[in-house]
């Protein structure tokens, strides 16, 4: 008897050192994640991501980033299609708007099946909710920013208007805009007074959103469905009208195009999302000198509301190794000690969470000051798979009323159509 407890003992102590083994390897199991990121190709931001990845892998020996790299046109469809012919990437760093077409496809994961619950609790609670599909979360953001008003202070000094005084409306707007649009360049060249994104992008149909929302409109209803007969909607595209007939807005721009303009001088007022600041600069590092920010316009009887936009992470489910890997990525980015020089010098936007509110450096970043209100008044867009879709169709609505001189009634008719069918 005594024999066989003796032998008994010592399976039991060799099974515990196998568990002991198998969880020590587990835990020191390599895992590489793989991260889509078109901001990786982009030079402004090209020292940060390294930063990220070295400091990442320095402090997690037993993960690796490889990253998955397109333009940012093309990192949607390069994404998905990979995912298509079996290889899924782990993280996706994606504009808030492309969440419900991940959801849609299948790779976004809820977030609170990947992060932990203490980490998602440190999120603004009304910024988590903008990323809700059927009341589940599917997309983590870095920070946040409304479309705020750029403006170049030297222009507004050479039309004879204050610098420290921009409009706050778009009837005082279009009053600048008559003297800023006199104004020419160091080389003669015409200088546009006000800019707002129209190109066959995404983005730019987002950014017409928030135009409308400015005029207290809407495009979509809380349930999802088109509602562009509202006052708001229609003063939104007569005013992008009446700037193209007079020669304020280049027309058909992206925002790259009206940043490469700001920063060259000869644009004096834009519409863009805070961390665009860092295309302005990155084409002229003195642009820090001229440039600053403003709340939305108020337009009609709206209150100057604007639209939330983040870059956010969306988080693919591979497995429990994988998932693991990807809490630690996504709170190492996600950290006041990655982030503070980043929003303060780089790419100027506001926290998302509560523990990095009041941050030295960001709270008082210049560039950021003056719109800083605008963060308080925002509309949450409801997201629908295909939201992506419905942007394009505003853009081709705005360039109906401007590159094709379309009468605002006609190209409001057939934009109701086409969006119709892409929202069935």
């Amino acid at each position: 008897m005594k024999k066989i407890l003796v032998l008994l003992l010592t399976a039991l102590v060799a099974m515990s050192l196998f568990a002991g083994g198998a969880a020590e390897k587990a835990e020191s199991e390599q895992v590489t994640l793989k991260v889509a990121n078109y901001a990786v190709l982009e030079q402004g931001y090209i020292p940060f991501w390294e930063g990220v990845k070295s400091g990442f892998e320095a402090k997690y020996p037993n993960y690796k980033i490889e990253w998955v790299t397109a333009p940012y046109g093309e990192i949607v469809n390069q994404v998905i299609n990979m995912a298509g012919g079996g290889d899924r990437v782990d993280v996706i760093f994606s504009e808030s708007s492309w969440v419900p077409g991940f959801e849609d496809a299948g790779l976004a994961a809820p977030v609170d099946e990947v992060l932990s619950d203490s980490f998602i609790k440190d999120i603004y609670p009304s910024v988590l909710a903008d990323f809700e599909i059927n009341g589940k979360a599917y997309g983590v953001p870095l920070y946040v920013t409304p479309f705020v008003l750029y403006y170049n202070k030297d222009l507004f000094a050479q039309a004879g208007l204050d610098p420290n005084t921009p409009p706050t409306t778009y009837d005082e707007m279009l009053k600048y805009a008559e003297k800023l649009s006199q104004l020419k360049d160091k080389n003669g060249n015409k200088v546009y007074a006000f800019g707002q994104t129209t190109a066959s992008v995404p983005i730019s149909g987002t950014a017409l959103t928030a135009m409308i929302f400015n005029f207290g409109g809407e495009v979509l209803d809380a349930n999802g469905n088109l509602s562009c007969d509202n006052a708001g909607f229609r003063q939104a595209f007569e005013t992008l009208a009446l700037m193209d007939e007079k020669g304020y807005n280049p027309q058909n721009a992206k925002l790259k195009d009206l940043r490469n303009l700001f920063a060259l001088g000869q644009l004096a007022m834009y519409y863009d999302q805070s961390w665009g600041f860092n295309g302005v600069s990155s084409i002229n590092p003195d642009a820090k000198s001229f440039t600053a920010s403003a709340a939305p316009l108020k337009g009609g009887n709206g209150s100057g509301e604007s639209l939330m936009s983040a870059h956010c992470f969306v988080l693919v489910d591979n497995g429990e190794a994988h998932n693991k890997a990807v809490d630690a990525f996504v709170q190492y980015v996600i950290s006041a000690d990655t982030l503070s020089d980043y929003l303060a010098n780089v790419t100027p936007a506001y926290p998302a969470t509560y523990s990095m509110e009041g941050m030295e450096g960001v709270a008082n970043n210049p560039i950021l000051k003056g719109a800083a209100s605008s963060v308080a008044n925002v509309k949450h867009q409801v997201t629908v798979p295909a939201l992506n879709d419905l942007n394009l169709e505003l853009t081709t609505l705005a360039q109906a009323v401007t590159v094709s001189n379309k009468s605002v009634d006609q190209a409001i008719a057939e934009f109701k159509k086409a969006a119709a069918l892409k929202l069935q």
